[in-house]
């Protein structure tokens, strides 16, 4: 039978949001002024909708009050806890610029970092485990102990004004958070900015997290990002009653747009566990905030689900969550379903250019659906599924994903190169994955363009050959890539890590997959290993075990 094409619109009866993060959050605590907004667990906080907008309004005048003006950058390199969240909300009624800065970062990616943009502020903590972020800053930055706060002038960061300290003692050349100060000047400039807003001004640069080079700043709008963590929250039915645990860091949009903004476009609470993840302290917050929804990306579900003393929690207040930022095992997904009582967690697909979701399952989906698939096309947003000539796909064929809408981002921060390589002239956002649209709308995701594997002219899609050895009793984890190979051009190879106690050889991995699949989709190469190189977010970044394995083989072959 013929197919229709492989294009989808989120047609939807609701509504975009016409409304900026600030006028957002006024009208939110103007609905829900008692409700829970943050509770922050390591730091003791506990504030309502009302506390929270205060310190909200305080922060964003007082960083007008520092000389900052609408439209500068303030970056944020810092962990979770409170300060990350109200500057999320604070610089933005301001009409900032907030630039999200991996807690990850060293000297050289900062630097980077805040140079490409022109960040004027940055705000700190001291340090964060072997993070010493004082100590690193103080690094590139020798004139900081010279300045006055508010007046530095660093060669190596020359667009550098102010260095805001979250904890400890003030610091020379720095500020404190706790000092920020707002008066009534203050006030009513904030006042008058806000009243200037317009939800198409761009709001916040993420930069893209590296997996294949060197990152880009994606420059998002008020409205790209209010609006998705919206429709997020919609298809997890989130309503003020709901309290959702966000172990996912909030430099990422997993944490800020499907965490943060998805529980305050609904009036619901944030609860952070950590500044980093932590299974057990998940678990526990999961237990006694009595959360509805968790979020995390499939390592952080099997780091819980495996946790030993996973039994002792009281996890059955549970109901929703997502799963996302890497292709989720089926298996992990229906334990996730049995074990943590998530009957209604989701899945979602997006990118850090799209602000970030395009696809989500709902409840009301079937299971098998919600564990295979990652859903339906969010509202208000196009997707078409295109091949190498850009001509669109039948549904049921691989292709490239593409989408367009509101949630698409104005382009890379001063990179139109880049920006014109991922958007073509007609608005469309070339993603690189390679994704199939089924008869009814769902969309799965293949894989990457760059990870499909051509083994001699047959192609392979990674995620195919781990969904199928994720089945495996002895292998908890798996990552399947393409090596370079002299005869067929590549080779399968994959990456395991066995549970405790298992003792599979390559051999018998290679025969288990004789057995059940094609026999160029067997690995050619299988190593066990203890773990994947990762990115904060928990993305796998395969270039580099590809890179491993290449040094590997042209070791043993003498080149």
């Amino acid at each position: 039978m013929d197919h229709a094409a492989s294009y989808v619109h989120g047609a939807s009866p609701t509504p975009l949001l016409g409304e900026t993060v600030g006028a957002l959050l006024d009208r939110v605590t103007a609905r829900w002024p008692d409700r829970p907004a943050l509770v922050v667990r390591q730091q003791g906080v506990r504030w309502t909708y009302r506390e929270f907008h205060a310190e909200v309004e305080r922060v964003a005048a007082g960083l007008l009050a520092l000389g900052l003006e609408p439209g500068d950058r303030v970056g944020i390199w810092a962990p979770n806890r409170a300060e990350w969240a109200v500057a999320q909300f604070a610089a933005p009624k301001a009409g900032l610029i907030l630039v999200n800065i991996n807690p990850a970062y060293r000297s050289h990616e900062l630097a980077y970092s805040l140079n490409k943009v022109g960040c004027r502020a940055l705000i700190l903590p001291r340090a964060f485990k072997s993070s010493h972020y004082l100590d690193i800053l103080r690094g590139l930055t020798p004139e900081l102990d010279a300045s006055p706060p508010g007046g530095l002038r660093a060669a190596a960061l020359p667009d550098l004004r102010h260095v805001i300290l979250l904890d400890g003692e003030a610091a020379p050349g720095t500020l404190r958070w706790c000092d920020i100060a707002a008066d009534d000047a203050a006030r009513k400039r904030l006042a008058a900015v806000d009243a200037e807003l317009s939800f198409d001004d761009a709001v916040n640069i993420q930069f893209t997290s590296g997996t294949t080079g060197a990152p880009k700043g994606a420059t998002l709008t008020h409205h790209n990002i209010v609006n998705n963590g919206f429709f997020i929250g919609e298809a997890m039915r989130l309503t003020e009653a709901d309290r959702l645990c966000i172990p996912v860091p909030f430099y990422h949009c997993f944490g800020m747009v499907l965490g943060n903004l998805a529980c305050v476009t609904h009036g619901a609470c944030m609860v952070i566990p950590g500044e980093g993840f932590d299974a057990l302290a998940t678990l526990e917050t999961v237990a006694e905030e009595r959360c509805t929804a968790l979020h995390g990306v499939p390592t952080m579900f099997i780091a819980e689900l495996e946790h030993p003393r996973f039994r002792e929690f009281d996890l059955s207040s549970l109901r929703t969550g997502i799963m996302a930022g890497s292709p989720c095992p089926i298996e992990v997904m229906r334990r996730v379903v049995r074990e943590m009582h998530m009957s209604e967690v989701t899945i979602a697909y997006g990118m850090t250019e799209t602000s970030p979701v395009s696809f989500q399952t709902v409840p009301d989906d079937p299971l098998e659906l919600r564990v295979s698939t990652v859903g339906r096309i969010h509202p208000h947003v196009e997707v078409k599924i295109v091949d190498e000539a850009g001509r669109v796909v039948p549904r049921g064929t691989t292709g490239e994903l593409l989408t367009r809408g509101y949630s698409v981002m104005r382009g890379y921060w001063g990179d139109e190169a880049n920006t014109r390589l991922a958007l073509d002239a007609s608005r469309w956002m070339h993603t690189g994955d390679l994704a199939v649209i089924d008869d009814e709308g769902y969309c799965t995701i293949v894989g990457r363009l760059k990870d499909m594997i051509i083994r001699g002219g047959e192609n392979i899609y990674p995620r195919e050959i781990e969904e199928f050895l994720y089945g495996h009793p002895d292998i908890q984890d798996v990552q399947v890539f393409g090596v370079p190979d002299d005869r067929l051009g590549e080779q399968v190879c994959a990456w395991i890590r066995l549970r405790d106690g298992a003792a599979a050889t390559e051999g018998s991995i290679q025969d288990y997959c004789r057995r059940h699949l094609a026999y160029f989709k067997v690995p050619h190469y299988v190593r066990f290993v203890d773990g994947f190189p990762m990115t904060v977010t928990g993305k796998v970044q395969k270039y580099l075990m590809r890179e491993a394995m290449e040094a590997e083989l042209s070791e043993k072959a003498g080149r």
